[in-house]
């Protein structure tokens, strides 16, 4: 291996899954750029990632399984990940690397748990999930978006995917004489289907659904930008040393099926939040010139846990003890087939709520073995992935033994991880209010904890999670337009304030709220009609620092 660090540009998705390009045979779309990398990378034709997003990123910032770092879903507050871990990023900083993060987080957005916080040094990054959820800021969509960029919100001109290509490639140019860790991770092809007209030119079919259409020029879009990484890695002249990465987060979105047809994944059975192929097989391509052989498909079970090892190990720095993946790199570099690595089982599980289930939405792999539990009360599938790779002849009821050794291993594994932090391993982080280090805290719906049913709507009630920081304020409160009548309150440690209407800004608003230190649930609401209405932000700004 060469003597000097390696670049690493890792590249993630939103909902992309294998049949969205044309190298997997997408008969509706040309991704040239896509396919180039495809021919000249080693492929994990066995990598599966998700089940969803923020557990997917959590895995990849931390080589653990999400349920050991406190993400369990995607929002009310269970995808903010636990700020004591170390993440990928702290990791090669210490090495001394630039790393810089432009696109989706979806792994905490207060401190102390943003990018900022978790080992960036440089950041443009959306809130929430996806640019225009509830969580975002209010009207953005993915032309002319709102970003926090290295810590404050600033607008940008432009369509989301290109303005984050074009600061990654400002940020490939300007560390062009050190290492480098640029992790550009798109919103896209996650809805809402918006792109620019020019990029569904080229999708081919005419009867194919005006959703689909909007989907491929999404894709079309990333495939332009991956290529316009390439040439700038090429340009500065770091190609032969960049590691360059390319994967999605999971499989298709449901909202991307029209009158039940889905677009085309390889006849993979499955969409995003199962965990059949469709919803967890992702393209995942490592390409790294004169050190990883090109062209190849590697047979061997892979996660996104793998990824913090395999890249520490190519920088050269420490890995962790406590991580759950392995180190890839001797498969990647050709120094052993896949029948020499370790032989392992890989554990996945998802559902929605505020804690995980046993037997709910959980699958194992071993081997060319697949056991998935839809729920306890529901019998276990069981697939050979050698011979069946599209899921279609269960045979747990042929082959129980075989069944029975993967569910014993799951209950183990299940009992493990949900012990990680004790009997807090599935409570959210305390997001924390009043530091010097972030005196500003905009709390969304995002990160709150359900009063009720989830959701995040108007109609839904929930409270955030706070340490506080005894302090002088500024609180504003923003409110639904239709509730924007009513009289703003907010609570925490057992007193309650009422803030007036500032006509200035068309916000409830009070300069000056003494709020007390400590921990505990804070609620801010609109009481309107009779009944307490939920707020769509809140903005704590501490004054007396």
């Amino acid at each position: 291996m060469r003597k000097e660090k390696p670049n690493i540009v890792f590249i993630i998705c939103d909902d992309l899954c294998p049949g969205d390009l044309s190298c997997y045979g997408n008969p509706h779309l040309d991704t040239p750029n896509l396919d180039s990398l495809f021919a000249d990378s080693a492929r994990l034709s066995r990598y599966r990632s998700g089940p969803l997003c923020s557990p997917a990123r959590a895995s990849i910032m931390t080589g653990k399984y999400h349920y050991r770092t406190r993400v369990v879903d995607t929002y009310c507050g269970r995808s903010m990940m636990d700020p004591g871990q170390t993440t990928l990023a702290h990791l090669l900083a210490e090495q001394g690397y630039a790393t810089g993060i432009f696109g989706k987080w979806h792994l905490g957005d207060c401190y102390p748990m943003r990018p900022q916080d978790m080992g960036f040094s440089e950041t443009l990054w959306h809130l929430a999930g996806g640019i225009s959820q509830p969580g975002d800021w209010p009207g953005n969509r993915y032309f002319d978006p709102v970003l926090m960029h290295n810590g404050k919100p600033e607008r940008f001109e432009g369509y989301c995917a290109d303005i984050f290509t074009d600061h990654a490639i400002d940020f490939i140019r300007r560390h062009a004489h050190e290492p480098f860790f640029a992790y550009v991770a798109t919103n896209t092809p996650h809805s809402p289907f918006e792109v620019d007209g020019r990029w569904t030119e080229g999708v081919r079919g005419d009867e194919l659904p005006e959703k689909f259409r909007l989907i491929y020029g999404m894709i079309a879009n990333i495939d332009w930008n991956v290529g316009r990484i390439l040439d700038a890695l090429h340009e500065s002249g770091v190609e032969e040393n960049t590691i360059v990465i390319f994967t999605s987060d999971h499989g298709p979105c449901t909202s991307a099926r029209v009158d039940g047809r889905s677009r085309y994944n390889c006849n993979l059975r499955g969409i995003k939040g199962q965990l059949y192929e469709g919803g967890v097989r992702v393209p995942h391509f490592w390409r790294w010139p004169g050190v990883i052989p090109g062209g190849v498909d590697l047979d061997y079970p892979a996660n996104p846990i793998d990824v913090l090892p395999t890249l520490m190990a190519a920088a050269g720095g420490r890995t962790p003890a406590d991580v759950d993946g392995l180190n890839l790199l001797p498969l990647l570099r050709g120094d052993c087939e896949p029948e020499d690595m370790p032989k392992r089982m890989i554990f996945m599980q998802w559902h929605r709520g505020d804690a995980p289930v046993k037997y709910r939405n959980c699958a194992v792999i071993c081997g060319n073995l697949k056991w998935y539990s839809v729920s306890e009360t529901e019998p276990p599938e069981l697939y050979d992935l050698a011979k069946d790779p599209y899921e279609t002849t269960n045979l747990a009821g042929k082959a129980p033994a075989e069944a029975e050794m993967p569910r014993e291993a799951y209950e183990r594994w299940y009992d493990e991880v949900s012990s990680t932090f004790g009997e807090e391993t599935y409570r959210p982080p305390w997001i924390v209010v009043g530091s010097p280090a972030s005196p500003h805290t905009l709390l969304t719906r995002q990160d709150w904890r359900m009063h009720g049913e989830d959701g995040w709507t108007d109609d839904h009630y929930g409270h955030w999670e706070l340490e506080v920081l005894e302090g002088r304020y500024e609180v504003r409160l923003t409110a639904s337009e239709k509730w924007s009548g009513g009289k703003a309150c907010i609570s925490f440690g057992g007193r309650r304030w009422e803030l007036p209407f500032d006509p200035a800004s068309g916000r409830f608003a009070d300069r000056g709220v003494a709020l007390p230190g400590g921990r505990g649930p804070f609620e801010a609401w609109i009481e309107c009609e009779g009944e307490r209405r939920s707020v769509r932000y809140v903005d704590l700004l501490r004054q007396d620092i």
